[in-house]
């Protein structure tokens, strides 16, 4: 499966970000999809994860209560809705996806990645 993260800008903090991934080649429905970012000098970090149905969503705590993340299998896309940003949300966002993940927010369990879309925000 081929992803494409959209969606990134410079917001002022307090503002708000929608960063879209979608995805082609393969059906999208059954696979697990996750955000990652990585802010220049650090490690990749986990974001967000929802399952194939979207009835479960997990959020890292640095994020939990700002950001939200959805899906919506018929358009293959799947969002993060990013609100309440601050300086240290500044990075690049990348998507992935796999059919199996058992710790949602381990980088290693996902073979599909996208390419970044990068996220500033400003003080």
């Amino acid at each position: 499966v081929q992803l494409q993260a959209s969606g990134g800008g410079l917001v002022q903090a307090g503002g708000s970000l929608r960063l879209s991934c979608t995805a082609s080649g393969r059906t999208f429905s059954p696979y697990v999809m996750g955000w990652f970012r990585q802010a220049p000098g650090k490690e990749r970090e986990f974001v967000a994860a929802i399952s194939w149905s979207g009835d479960s969503t997990y959020y890292a705590d640095s994020v939990k209560g700002r950001f939200t993340i959805s899906r919506d299998n018929a358009k293959n896309t799947v969002y993060l809705q990013m609100n309440s940003l601050k300086p240290e949300d500044t990075a690049v966002y990348s998507c992935a996806a796999n059919r199996w993940v058992a710790t949602k927010a381990d980088p290693r369990e996902y073979d599909y990645w996208g390419q970044g879309t990068e996220v500033t925000v400003s003080s």
